[in-house]
């Protein structure tokens, strides 16, 4: 959408095509592989999870996004080139959306009139919108980690099914597995261990019989199934887990002599997973906002520039785990959208939320910041220079965000809570990114530091341009 706007508007400027596709890939086409690169930095997160799920999600993701840039860099130009030189680019034009596309330059006359007045005060314009995410994200403080299981499914018979049975026989629907390996599990030393696991086990109160044994036909495994008090990840379920893991299987089974006890099942599995999560979370973030700093601080050669874009994304992304905490947690609105508090965010949700919203939001920062950057390097004051990149990209930035929150909002209809939950998680951060970060934040914070966005110390002076035109040369639309 960039490359062909672009393209669009140095037609619109008098070039012939082949100098407007010039341009065009001298300006977006460097933006498309910087944005194409910190979104590529963005899922590699993915692979630092500790999860094999969200490794191969992550692969089969940056495989995409690559293969969309170097289309986007091939495939894409030579199609605009190719239709350029048989007169067909302006073909199937939409009569009243094409003639609207010509008018003031294909700006939007309401997000002109918005930037307008964020600029004339840009101190007023930061200080609200900032008070607004932070207040947005502030819920986030009090988010907890869940997995929804049968919960989490909606109101089908399957899940009927479940309820009257766990009502019936507590704990049975989803026992702890203690799984216990020896050269012989069926050796009365290893037998008395799991009676004695039983018998301590019913004492507590927190298990329950029938507890049930089943041994391989190698005699070398044993599969101890203990049904727990509570369901899922509640309280119950998640005390009843921990005295087994504790205090019983290291007081009996455990020390029986060759034995090797792992404990599995619905709980265990759960919570293993949701700590997993929690342990790598600031790995993730620590590697994708470090990458993505480092890649802007050369790209653009400035160290505010790269600080600036990360505080505005991870605002953004507070402002998303906010929404979803008063929704699904505490149960604001839930109503309204066809669901209901269940008490916590599904686990695996958090990092895969900061990896995709990053790099969909830090997607479209580089093309906004490398429009102003070109009009400073083209002779313009910071402030004229943030007036003009953003209203050139405000109608695609805002189409961009319309088709995000649409496809995701789909999600957000679905039944299962883990995918309403994405969906809705997904399209409020666009929404919020997209006007209040974007239209307002960026503009008025960039305002206000004016000159100092550019800021390099002399240390840093040896950085590559990265393909930026040295500081007084034309900006490339203007060559």
């Amino acid at each position: 959408m960039f490359y062909v706007r672009r393209e669009m508007e140095e037609r619109d400027r008098g070039k012939d095509p082949q100098a407007a596709l010039a341009a065009a890939a001298a300006t977006s086409g460097h933006a498309i592989v910087v944005s194409g690169f910190v979104v590529l930095i963005s899922m590699a997160g993915m692979l630092l999870s500790g999860s094999a799920v969200f490794v191969s999600f992550g692969v089969g993701t940056m495989i995409v996004v690559a293969v969309a840039v170097i289309g986007s860099l091939t495939f894409l130009p030579a199609m605009l080139s190719w239709l350029g030189e048989k007169g067909w680019t302006e073909k199937g034009r939409v009569p009243v959306l094409g003639r609207l596309r010509h008018r003031g330059g294909g700006r939007s006359r309401a997000w002109g009139w918005v930037l307008d007045h964020v600029l004339a005060r840009p101190k007023v314009s930061a200080g609200l919108a900032a008070l607004l995410l932070v207040a947005t994200a502030l819920p986030a403080l009090g988010m907890r980690t869940m997995s929804s299981g049968i919960e989490g499914l909606p109101d089908v018979p399957v899940r009927g099914t479940y309820e009257r049975v766990q009502t019936a026989f507590p704990g049975t629907t989803e026992p702890a597995e203690v799984v216990v390996r020896a050269a012989d599990v069926t050796s009365p030393a290893v037998r008395a261990g799991i009676a004695e696991l039983r018998e301590q086990a019913v004492a507590t109160g927190r298990m329950s019989e029938p507890i049930d044994v089943r041994v391989n036909p190698d005699k070398t495994l044993a599969v101890v199934e203990v049904p727990l008090r509570g369901t899922g990840e509640s309280d119950e379920a998640l005390a009843s887990l921990a005295t087994l893991r504790d205090d019983l299987v290291p007081a009996t089974i455990e020390r029986v002599p060759g034995t090797t006890v792992d404990i599995s099942g619905a709980t265990a599995g759960s919570k293993d997973f949701n700590d997993t999560m929690k342990s790598h979370l600031p790995i993730v973030f620590g590697f994708v906002l470090a990458a993505a700093f480092l890649l802007l601080l050369v790209t653009f050669r400035s160290l505010v520039i790269p600080l600036e874009a990360i505080v505005l994304n991870l605002l953004s992304v507070g402002a998303s785990y906010g929404v979803l905490t008063l929704v699904f947690q505490h149960g604001w609105g839930a109503s309204l959208l066809g669901t209901e508090a269940v008490g916590g965010i599904t686990a695996w949700l958090p990092l895969f939320l900061f990896v995709v919203l990053f790099g969909l939001s830090m997607d479209y920062h580089v093309f906004i910041i490398s429009r102003i950057r070109e009009a400073v390097l083209g002779g313009a004051s910071t402030g004229d220079a943030v007036a003009e990149g953003i209203k050139s990209t405000a109608g695609v930035v805002t189409s961009a965000a319309a088709v995000m929150i649409a496809v995701f909002a789909i999600f957000a209809t679905l039944g299962a809570i883990e995918f309403k939950q994405m969906g809705i998680g997904l399209a409020a951060a666009i929404l919020i990114d997209a006007t209040v970060v974007r239209a307002v934040l960026l503009p008025a914070t960039m305002k206000l530091l004016g000159e100092w966005n550019w800021y390099l110390p002399r240390g840093l002076a040896w950085l590559p341009r990265a393909g930026q035109p040295a500081a007084g040369a034309s900006a490339p639309s203007q060559a």
